[in-house]
């Protein structure tokens, strides 16, 4: 399945995965909004095979062929365990 990536230039490491190239129809208008301005990243093919960085294949392509579209959020960035347990001890 090829689809089409952008990144948000409002929100870092925010990315919106399309079926089709500049066709944003199928975004929700508030969702495109709060997005922010975007940038074409790249074109790829998808396969069950394909190893992507941050999220399964499958769910990629589930959500582009039932929705047209998939967001890919930025990473949680959670506090070390041990950090948040010393600080509470002092």
């Amino acid at each position: 399945m090829q689809c089409f990536i952008y990144k948000s230039l409002k929100k870092d490491e925010l990315y919106l995965y399309l079926d089709k190239k500049d066709d944003f129809s199928a975004l929700p208008a508030d969702l495109f909004a709060s997005l922010g301005r975007l940038q074409f990243v790249m074109e790829l093919e998808l396969t069950p095979e394909r190893k992507l960085a941050r999220e399964k294949v499958e769910k990629v392509i589930a959500s582009l062929r039932a929705k047209g579209f998939f967001v890919q959020l930025p990473p949680t960035r959670l506090a070390d365990p041990l950090s948040l347990a010393n600080a509470k001890l002092h």
